[in-house]
């Protein structure tokens, strides 16, 4: 009879604990479910934040790619340059950012650039005096530049308000750093920037000169002449004075 009711007992036991087991997976699986739907639910804000802190596939190559190098004269105005290309097949437009606008200016300060076009931009800066018997060469500038980027559909003229319509859309593609050079020191760098800045110039002055007329001139009315009749007209007056002095 003990033996029969310990038995009992613990079949009992065994009974409870097997329904308490099925209730606790019920409980877990339902959890499980839970979380799996609010992930479900949550993931696709959570992708999109995590893309809005992934870097962004760049549109501009720069050269050199993070610095502006300035020769260091005290007191005087000096030039950079850095070349900016187009790496996208779309038009792209760009525009500098500077900390310090009073005392810098770019030239272009903006623009837009067809696939695969590139320009050289000039960078200039006022160069203040050391301060605190800091030695000219070590003084460091705060000053940074910025260049950022907007893709456009089409060839259109450039205004910097297109920045401002297009916030969201707008991408930051460098912040420059400004590294002085010591003037009378050659170094590569200095000869690289004065190969850029003299083909800026150079540019610069082909975009000035009116454009060649290819098209016959007109003089007086209704006549035409262009390099050809000239020339003829010239060698026949030659071979007819040619032919009075043989006579």
């Amino acid at each position: 009879m003990p033996f029969w009711g310990g038995k009992a007992s613990s079949s009992s036991t065994q009974s409870l604990g097997n329904s308490y087991q099925n209730q606790r997976r019920g409980q877990l699986l339902e959890g499980s479910g839970a979380d799996s739907a609010a992930h479900r639910a949550g993931g696709t804000s959570v992708s999109s934040i995590a893309r809005s802190f992934l870097p962004h596939r760049r549109r501009l190559r720069l050269d050199p790619p993070t610095k502006l190098f300035f020769p260091y004269e005290a007191g005087k105005q000096v030039r950079s340059a850095v070349r900016i290309k187009n790496t996208t097949k779309s038009h792209v437009a760009f525009k500098f950012q500077t900390t310090a606008p009073k005392s810098c200016f770019m030239r272009p300060p903006g623009g837009i650039l067809a696939p695969g076009e590139s320009i050289i931009a000039t960078v200039f800066k006022f160069v203040e005096h050391p301060e605190n018997n800091e030695k000219p060469m070590e003084q460091k500038s705060k000053v940074k530049f910025k260049i950022v980027s907007l893709k456009v559909k089409e060839p259109i003229d450039y205004v910097p308000e297109l920045f401002d319509e297009q916030k969201d859309q707008v991408a930051v593609e460098q912040i420059l750093r400004v590294i002085f050079l010591d003037a009378d020191r050659p170094s590569p760098q200095m000869e690289k920037l004065k190969r850029q800045l003299a083909e800026a110039e150079a540019a610069l002055e082909a975009r000035k000169k009116p454009p060649e007329d290819a098209s016959p001139r007109i003089i007086g009315e209704g006549l035409v002449i262009d390099e050809w009749k000239e020339r003829r007209e010239r060698y026949l007056a030659k071979q007819q004075i040619e032919g009075v002095d043989s006579v």
